[in-house]
Formats: C-alpha cells, structure tokens, sequence
C-alpha cells in the first residue's frame, strides 16, 4: 500500500482528497503558493512545501518543483486533483520516471483523450457517437468561415486542448466566427498553451450529461452512471446532480457500455469522465454524441459518491496501489438523489462579473460529518449536507485562481427533496466580503422549469435574458419578513430603551411599526410575541438579538432562514435568492417619511467602465472615432477569459482613460463617449 501522499493541487480538491487519504491512514504533503501559505489545505496536511510565487505559471504548473517536493519529503504518490497539471502526459510520465506513483491514469491515455481532435477521431473508431464537425486543423478565420458554412450554423468553435469552459465560442453567424475565431485561438493558447481550434455542430436542445468511469489495471472497467450538467454559465457548470432526469435505464446503459468501451480502447485506468451532448429534443434519448473524455476527477464527483455509496478517490488511490476494484458492474445501483450548487465569487447582480476580496465572514451550513461515499443509513434517509471547500473566515479570493468559493452538495431520498435542502441550506450560507452567486443558485432551485426537468445547456440565457434581478418573492413571504423586520425593530428598540433607561418612558419601544419593502407599505404590529401584518396574525416563531447575522424562523411549520443586517432606516433581509431592504419606522413618524424623495444616482452611461477586475488587452477605437450600438470597444481580460467590452450608445469617442497593458480596478473609466 502506498504510504505518502502530495496533492500537487490547492483549495478544496486538495483538502477533499486529504481527507480521504488520512482516513485511510496516509501521511499527507501540501504544496502551497505565496498567496495560498496560510490556506485550510496548507493547514490540515501533515507537511507543507512552498512552491514559489503567486500566479499559477510560477507555482502550481511548475512540475520540476513539485516532484522536487515529493523527493523532499519521501511521498511515493502524488494525486494531481483538476485543472493544472491533471491532464498534463509529461507529468504522469515525469512520476513514472521518477518512481512516484501517479494517481490517475497511464500516460498513454491522458495523451489521446487530451487531444480533442484526436480523442473524437478514437472515439469514432471505437463505436462511440460523435458530434458532426471538422476535426482537421484549421489555418486561418477565412476557412473556418468556409468551415462553418459547410457543418451548418449554428456550430461551436473550441480550442482542441481546452477544457473548463474556457477556449469556447458559440457561432450563429459569419460574423460569430469573424469575431470568435482569433479569440478561441488566443484563449486556447493562453490556458493550454495550445491555439489549435476545431468546429462541430452545435445541438439543439442540447444537455449536458456525462458518464463516471472506473478502472482498474487489471482490465476492470465499470459506469457509476450519469450526471447531468446542463446548467450551464459561458459553458462553464454552475450545478449538478445524479441521476439525470432526462435519462432512462435504457439510455444509461447505452451511454456506459459506450464509455466503458472508449476506456478499454485507450487502455484506461482511474477515475474518468465521458462528456456526452445530448439532443433534449430526442425522446427516444438516442440521440447522444462524445463530447470529450477527462482524463481526472472531475469538480462535480461529489453527487456520484453520494448516490452510489462509493468513495472514488479512495478509489483512485488503491488503484495507483495497483489493487483490482472490489465491485462489479452489477453492484453499482442508485440510491436517491444528489444536487451539487457551485458558490462562485461573483456577482450575479452585474452580468457574473467575478469578484476578489477578503473573507470578512464565512459560515457555511451546517453539515453532515460522514466519510464520503455514504449513500445508505440515518444519513441518506432523512437527507443530509455536505460542504467541499477549501477557504476560511479571514482568507482571501485572489486574481490568480478560480473564483470557486465551494461545492454544496445535498442528499436526500427523491429530486425535489434534495433541491429542497439546498434552498434551506442556501439560505443559511453566510459569505461576507467579496461577492457571491448564493442568490443566484437559490434563485435556479426554486425555477419551476429547474424544479421539472426540463433544462438545456441555454437554460440561463434563455431565462435570464435580461440578467438576474434576484429571485420573485410572493406576497406571503414580504408579509413575513415584514413580520421579521418589525419584530427586530422592537428589539432593536427595547435594547436602546435599556441602554438609556434613564430617560424614563420616552425611549419605550413602539408597538406599531411602518415597513416599506419593495415598495409595499405594511403595517406591523408587535404585542408580546404575536407580530400582525395589516391587520392579520402572522405565525411567526424566531429569536433575535441586537448584532445577529442569522435568523432561524418559521411561518407556522415551515423553516425561513433569512440573514439580516441593519440599515439607516431599518435591515436588509436576504433569504429565497433576493435581498429585500426594509425601511422600518414607528408608525407614528412614518407619515412624514413618506413622501422624502430618494436620491437619485448620476448618470453615467456616457462611460466604458471596466467591470471587474482585470487587464486590458487592447482597446478597439481612439479619440474622435464614431461608435455604434453593440460595436466592441475593448477587450479585457479576468481569469484567463476574455471579455468584450461593447457600446451601449451610439456617438462619438472623446476620451480614452486607459492603455492596453493597464491593470483595471473595478468601474474603473476605460474611455468616454459623446
């Protein structure tokens, strides 16, 4: 057995498979950047080497120091996590070579499912389906348009070695293409060091759904089934679950015997994913095409583990020990259901414009303390939570790395009880510094068309055409935390009446309050602990005291978590994905209060401000150019992605503020126009 092992990896995939390697009692070894030295992960391994500077090129990608920190400290195993170097052929080889075990697959098959031209071409021989396209090399923007025109608008352009969203355009015209092309070229270069690019159809209707494969180096192979991930933000995954509610026993079979067979034909070993599209529009749920095999474990593996019971990187790890999987195809069943929610950094309210910044406060929910893999007994039964992070309170989200905060993973016996759970859990996520999405994803768990199924990867873009405004509140819940706020209010009141009790009786909390919340005047009246609304009993249940952040109510049986913060003129209650500002005053001073005219915020649509943070790659005009709607104006790029920056008016430009190469702050002014 092996005995130590490095997680050439940070965040939370290296604190998740430290977990898994001390119960099984492996010594563990973190390698650390600068900006990650004081990390949960650095923390919680037994030993810690620092690999150099911040950015990713000067640390976690550099190969020669990490097997230089396995050699350090005696590890015989190092397991590469997602992203960096998982998928990288020369480093499983540079393992080999040096006498690590390597905790993924052989090399030979990282090298032909790392190629997405060539993976297709090896899939197609393998019998597996394949998405219509062009897998040659294309030379320039002119024969991808000629490309393009031959598949069929609308078609996908990707950057052969991409992977995570990133390197991807959607074309459905020729000026998509003229537009796209060099930007998926640059992209695929800049991530992957790669700026091949390949064209394929894109399918309508189309979700997202892949399969877990297993194997061991014995000839093994098995499908932990499906997951479906068709919620989906500029191709990157925003939720999964498992099952997939579009797939039948049927088709799950099909999908994993074809898996299984593309695995077996790169001789493959470890844990794996077969990416499948799938046409929603079929019925027949024939209509299913490879996408790409991931040569590792993947972000969202944690719905897999919990619906089959099976805990994969251990797995993954006995494996590289050279040990055979002690199960069949036939033992793998499915128990319940498993939602996974991706809290990001980002600011679902501007357009998902990510976000930095330090960790004032975090407080995630409370969650289930098992091994992973639990998919039976008290836990599964009633339904429980679990948290994969890789952050705490004080730290911070830098610039260098994905803006993944943490995975939410909910477990209960049916779909709706499980998404359920999340809302609940949703709720009582505390995250105060930089942005978050939590909003946001509360927001796609109470979505009637989420709730039914019936999803696509366009699933936000077609329902958020406009942005995300927070999620609709019905009359009943503004009623209730109308309740909420004037109850606070009264102890908010009593304490100050306390505090300067020696005024007498003029500080004495007033019964009757006037709560403005989203525009809807109400009247609260709070008499011992009955709290009416407009004249009806609200069956409200909650503890408040002056400072807390968090409120664990009900309205009559049912659970509301709403946290709560003050304001000038009353609190800020978010809860169900909206943040709802309530302005609370006595009743008596409300009249004059009510007709105050709120100041109005100037006006700045005359100037291209950068909406987050990043560097400015070029800008597309000068001083005195004229400028029309939607004409890109400048590009910036944030996280390795690139950004187009377009005109939302027509006019003349006057200034420029900025110059390509320049580090941007967030609304910082790119430029003005007249």
């Amino acid at each position: 057995m092996l005995k130590k092992i490095l997680v050439a990896n940070r965040g939370e995939i290296a604190a998740r498979v430290f977990r898994t390697a001390k119960r099984m009692g492996l010594a563990t070894v973190a390698v650390y950047s600068d900006a990650d030295a004081r990390s949960p992960h650095v923390l919680m391994a037994d030993e810690a080497v620092r690999l150099g500077p911040a950015p990713a090129a000067e640390s976690y990608l550099k190969a020669d120091l990490i097997l230089a920190a396995a050699r350090a400290t005696g590890a015989d195993c190092i397991h590469p996590g997602y992203g960096f170097l998982s998928e990288r052929e020369s480093f499983a080889r540079a393992c080999a070579q040096a006498g690590i075990a390597f905790i993924g697959p052989p090399p030979a098959a990282i090298a032909a499912m790392g190629d997405k031209i060539e993976s297709k071409k090896l899939a197609k021989a393998a019998g597996v389906n394949v998405v219509p396209g062009y897998l040659g090399e294309i030379a320039d923007t002119d024969e991808a348009v000629r490309i393009a025109k031959d598949i069929g608008f609308p078609v996908m352009m990707k950057a052969s070695a991409g992977g995570g969203g990133k390197g991807m355009r959607l074309a459905y015209s020729e000026q998509d293409v003229r537009e796209g092309f060099e930007a998926t070229k640059r992209e695929g270069l800049a991530s992957f060091g790669d700026d091949r690019v390949f064209i394929e159809k894109f399918i309508e209707s189309p979700r997202h759904i892949e399969i877990q494969v297993l194997g061991d180096s014995h000839g093994n192979i098995v499908f932990l089934n499906e997951r479906e991930c068709s919620i989906q933000r500029r191709h990157q995954k925003v939720v999964e679950e498992a099952p997939s509610p579009f797939v039948t026993s049927k088709m799950r079979r099909a999908m994993g015997e074809q898996a299984v067979a593309l695995a077996r034909a790169v001789g493959y070993y470890s844990a794996g994913t077969v990416e499948l599209i799938v046409s929603g529009a079929d019925t027949t749920g024939e209509s299913f095409y490879f996408l790409e095999m991931n040569t590792r474990l993947q972000v969202e593996h944690p719905v897999t583990e919990a619906i089959t019971g099976i805990d994969l990187v251990e797995q993954m790890i006995r494996v590289a020990a050279g040990d055979a999987l002690p199960f069949t195809q036939a033992d793998i069943g499915i128990n319940g259901w498993a939602v996974e929610n991706r809290v990001y950094a980002e600011d679902p309210y501007r357009g998902f414009l990510p976000s930095i910044g330090r960790l004032v406060r975090y407080n995630p929910p409370q969650s289930e303390d098992t091994p992973y893999g639990v998919s039976s007994g008290d836990a599964a039964a009633k339904g429980y939570v679990r948290i994969d992070d890789g952050v705490a309170e004080g730290g911070e989200v830098s610039i260098f790395y994905d803006p993944m905060i943490a995975k939410l993973i909910t477990h209960a016996p049916t779909r709706q009880a499980a998404i359920d759970l999340q809302i609940e859990a949703l709720d009582a996520f505390e995250i105060e510094g930089p942005t978050h999405n939590i909003d946001f994803l509360s927001a796609l768990m109470q979505h009637p068309r989420f709730r039914a199924g019936t999803i696509t990867t366009g699933f936000i873009a077609e329902e958020y055409p406009d942005g995300f405004q927070g999620a609709p509140a019905s009359i009943e819940r503004l009623r209730a935390l109308a309740a909420i706020a004037g109850y606070a209010a009264t102890v908010e009141a009593d304490r100050a009446r306390q505090v300067n009790g020696q005024l007498g009786d003029r500080l004495n909390p007033p019964d009757s309050w006037d709560v403005k919340i989203d525009e809807i005047i109400h009247e609260v009246v709070v008499a011992g602990d009955g709290v009416a609304v407009d004249g009806t009993p609200v069956d409200l249940t909650m503890a408040y005291a002056p400072g807390d952040r968090l409120i664990q109510a009900k309205i009559g049986d049912a659970p509301l978590s709403v946290k709560i913060a003050k304001t000038r003129t009353g609190f800020a209650l978010t809860t169900r994905g909206a943040r709802h500002v309530a302005r609370v005053l006595p009743a008596h001073i409300a009249p004059f209060a009510r007709h105050l005219v709120e100041k109005v915020p100037p006006d700045l649509s005359r100037f291209l401000v950068c909406p987050m943070p990043g560097l400015l790659m070029r800008l597309e005009v000068k001083p005195g150019d004229k400028v029309e709607l939607g004409q890109p104006l400048a590009v910036v790029e944030a996280m390795k992605m690139e950004n187009i920056l377009r005109a939302e008016k027509t006019g003349v430009v006057k200034t420029i503020s900025a110059a390509a190469g320049d580090s941007l702050a967030v609304d910082a002014i790119i430029l003005e126009i007249d």
